[in-house]
C-alpha cells in the first residue's frame, strides 16, 4: 500500500506537500515567489488572498 500524500492548502500562503504529517515541500501558488516553484514567503508581500482547504492523494 502506497503512502497517502497530503496537499494542505493553506490560507493566504502556499501548499504544503506533506506525507506522514511531515512537510516535504512548500510550493507557491501565488504567482509572486523569487525561488518558483517553490515558496518564497513573497506571497504576504504581494497581498495575496485564498482560501485554505486539503486534498489526500
Amino acid at each position: 500500500m502506497a503512502d497517502k500524500i497530503v496537499l494542505q492548502l493553506k490560507k493566504n500562503g502556499p501548499i504544503l506537500v506533506m506525507k506522514d504529517g511531515k512537510v516535504l515541500m512548500a510550493l507557491c501558488r501565488c504567482g509572486a515567489s523569487t525561488n518558483k516553484p517553490y515558496c518564497s514567503g513573497d506571497h504576504a508581500k504581494v497581498g495575496f488572498e485564498a482560501e485554505e482547504g486539503t486534498l489526500e492523494i
